[in-house]
């Protein structure tokens, strides 16, 4: 079979792999019918993580089950969490999915070495392991392009917002993107609003972004986060750096939430004196995407979440070595 592998810096092609052999009953092959970037993947492609070469890419999918395991029938349509969880060790009964202490740390799809080469699912056929715990059905009517997404940043704007509001319901919710995080505080927008917040205002420098946010329903902001935007109870950063996440924390209300999304820098100085005596909760950590997957679907097949408008570009599976070089918010890859 083949697979899509990342090779060097901006160098992509179509490699041959073995063919992934269903060893026991937990496991499954499938066949990856629509891939979709995540916000990790171009700057894997452009060189700017620490990420090492060879990669084979792809790790947000919607596949149909070609054999196993037991209660999914050849031909289905199932979401595959992009990381591996077993679903009945301690950490993943605690919804700790991404930490399942079955597997190696960080055991994932499409990230190479790094998520233990488990492969990538822009792959003629993938191997999942544990697939009773880790496939979940498609609702019926919900287009596979719509929610590969939901594999892993679609996850991770729901969680940047969702426990939050659970704890601080119909709160006014700030999002700062403008980072190489782009789908995600979009895919936090559209959360944020399904989950009954009063308002959400996005801030970012780029209009594409902005567009969408607004077509969302977000009031927009263009530019950086200045003060002058006030205080929110419920906050995300998603920068990326360090600076945004500082100016984040000090648009949080007193006693406020604020998620960041993801960071790449090994540390940096956080004003901790201010926030000790302004009582902000931060919550800086990897989406645990499993366990939200099912909640995620259902909204999006009741109309209340719209991930389709945050897709830049569909495009054929033989174009993805073209496509996947052009920068974008959301590439959705599918198969003919």
């Amino acid at each position: 079979m083949r697979s899509l592998v990342l090779e060097d810096t901006r160098r992509l092609a179509w490699r041959e792999a073995p063919e992934p052999q269903r060893r026991h009953e937990r496991e499954a092959v499938v066949r990856p019918l629509v891939v979709a970037t995540c916000d990790l993947d171009q700057p894997m492609i452009f060189g700017q993580t620490p990420f090492q070469f060879p990669i084979a890419l792809g790790h947000e999918c919607v596949a149909e089950v070609v054999e196993g395991p037991d209660g999914f029938a050849p031909g289905e349509r199932v979401v595959v969490p992009f990381q591996i969880s077993c679903g009945t060790c301690e950490r993943c009964r605690r919804g700790l999915t991404g930490s399942c202490t079955t597997v190696a740390p960080l055991s994932m799809y499409g990230f190479g070495a790094l998520g233990g080469d488990w492969g990538g699912m822009l792959s003629d056929l993938a191997l999942v392991p544990y697939a009773e715990a880790m496939l979940v059905r498609l609702p019926e009517g919900v287009d596979p392009t719509c929610i590969a997404s939901a594999a892993d940043n679609m996850t991770d704007g729901w969680r940047a917002v969702a426990p939050a509001l659970a704890e601080l319901p119909a709160a006014d919710v700030l999002v700062v993107g403008g980072g190489a995080a782009r789908s995600i505080p979009l895919y936090a927008v559209d959360a944020a609003l399904a989950l009954g917040a009063a308002s959400v205002t996005y801030v970012d420098t780029d209009a594409g972004r902005l567009a969408v946010a607004q077509q969302l329903g977000a009031r927009v902001v263009e530019g950086p986060p200045e003060r002058s935007l006030g205080v929110f109870p419920v906050t995300v950063d998603g920068t990326a750096t360090s600076d945004g996440l500082v100016a984040t924390l000090r648009l949080t209300d007193w006693g406020g939430r604020c998620t960041s999304i993801g960071q790449l820098e090994p540390e940096a100085p956080l004003p901790l004196f201010e926030l000790y005596t302004r009582g902000v909760h931060l919550h800086i950590g990897r989406a645990m995407a499993r366990p939200v997957i099912p909640a995620i679907l259902e909204l999006i097949a009741a109309g209340r979440l719209r991930p389709q408008l945050v897709t830049s570009a569909t495009v054929a599976w033989e174009d993805a070595p073209e496509a996947l070089l052009e920068p974008a918010t959301k590439i959705v890859i599918q198969r003919a």
